[in-house]
Parts: C-alpha cells; structure tokens; sequence
C-alpha cells in the first residue's frame, strides 16, 4: 500500500473517528470521502462500518450510566430499528437509492439550516412512544437501504430539550446496534478480504486517537450547544449526501 493511500485512510480515520467521540454519529459522512479516493466502495464502507461499531463502544462507555435512565424508550427505537435493517436489504433492488438519499439530503439540508441560523431551538418534550418507534424501525430501514442510520434520528433527537449524556444515550447504542448489525451482513458477503483488513488496522489507532480528542470535546460543551451542534450535524449531514449523490 502507498503512502498517498495510507494518508487517505488516515485522514479519514481521524475524521470519522473526531466526529464519533464528539457527536455519536456521523462517522461515514466524514470518512467515505477520504476513503472512497483510494479504496473500493464496498472496502471502504466494510471499514467505515466497523470504525463506527469500535469507536461507538468508547462513546457507549461514556454514557454507560445514562444508557439505564430510560432502557424502555432506548429499545423503542432500537429493536424496530434491528427489524428495519433486512426489510431495507430487501427493498434496496427495487428502489433508486439515489433519489431516496436526494429526499433525506433535503430534509436535513431543510431542517438542518432553517434551525442553525434561529436564536429558539426546537423543543419537543411529549411523550411519543409510537413516534420514536416509527423513527427507529425508518433508521434501519434506511441503513439497509443506503446506510443512512442516523439521519432521521439525528433530526428527532435534537429536537429534545434533553440533557447531552441523555441524547448521546440513545443515539450512540442505536447506531452501534444498528452498524453492527450491517457490519456482520458485510462479513456474511465476504467484504472483509485481507486488504480491507489491512486498511482498517491502518485506519484503527487514528481513529481511536480522534475519537478521544471529541470524547474530551463532548464533556466540556452544554446541554444547548450540544443540541446545536446535532442540529448544525443535520446540515452537515445533508450537504454530504447531496454532493456524494451528485458526484
């Protein structure tokens, strides 16, 4: 392997890695275009996806405690999300992926910017249990479908005037559920060769490293900048898919 592809894997490790620690989520959106410049879509995803899944349990650590304040909502999104995931599988040949990763890059590009720019935050504070089912069971769906877990979660959760170590409680255990799952599918098909292995033991220690670096970040911001910065994520998150659909 070169060193111009070596540096790639790194730079995308540390980006992915960065955002995990500090946010939960969003690993693949900051890692895949550094990693797609030098290895194969499907290597590529098989180590974004298991990036996610390692430096997710540092994130499940840290909110270890938080992760027992409400275990009965945490499994309402979870569970339909798990189920969501070979539904999304199967409906993947019979949809357009990319028109559906269009209309998901709006809604966040919508949600996203019209809230980053607003002194008010959203504030969502009912009780909605078949709602957040519904979010969850959309999640893994959308994951099977084009690996897009964390989009609508992302959107519902910055919309709770929660604590942060409430919000990470639920977003970091649903996306490691979730990525997990797609991870063991991809080693079923075989996505794991030994080159992809190989790149992944390149990319692990940055990512770990990077993935500290936001942990420390994620301590020191509020409970409102928190929410702001998942909402500016959303944004983030959409402008990404939009121009990875694009190009």
């Amino acid at each position: 392997m070169s060193g111009y592809e070596i540096a790639f894997i790194l730079l995308g490790a540390t980006a992915g890695g960065l955002i995990n620690g500090l946010a939960g989520t969003g690993t693949a959106l900051f890692a895949l275009g550094f990693l797609l410049v030098v290895l194969e879509p499907i290597s590529a995803v098989a180590i974004v996806t298991l990036m996610s899944v390692v430096t997710g349990m540092m994130g499940l650590w840290e909110v270890r405690v938080a992760m027992t304040y409400n275990v009965a909502r945490l499994m309402r999104f979870i569970l339909p999300g798990l189920a969501g995931v070979p539904v999304g599988l199967m409906l993947l040949a019979h949809i357009d992926a990319d028109m559906l990763k269009l209309l998901i890059a709006a809604l966040l590009i919508l949600y996203g910017g019209f809230f980053t720019f607003r002194a008010n935050l959203p504030k969502f504070e009912k009780r909605t249990p078949v709602l957040d089912a519904g979010v969850g069971l959309s999640g893994g769906i959308l994951a099977g479908m084009a690996g897009l877990s964390g989009a609508l979660a992302v959107i519902w959760c910055s919309m709770r005037p929660w604590p942060k170590a409430e919000t990470r409680a639920l977003l970091q255990p649903f996306n490691v559920a979730i990525l997990g799952t797609t991870t063991a599918g991809l080693l079923w098909r075989g996505a794991y060769t030994p080159e992809t292995v190989t790149a992944f033991l390149i990319a692990l220690p940055a990512s770990l490293i990077s993935a500290q670096i936001g942990l420390y970040a994620f301590r020191r911001v509020s409970d409102t900048l928190f929410r702001r910065l998942l909402i500016g994520l959303s944004l983030l998150l959409g402008l990404g898919i939009l121009i990875n659909v694009l190009l």
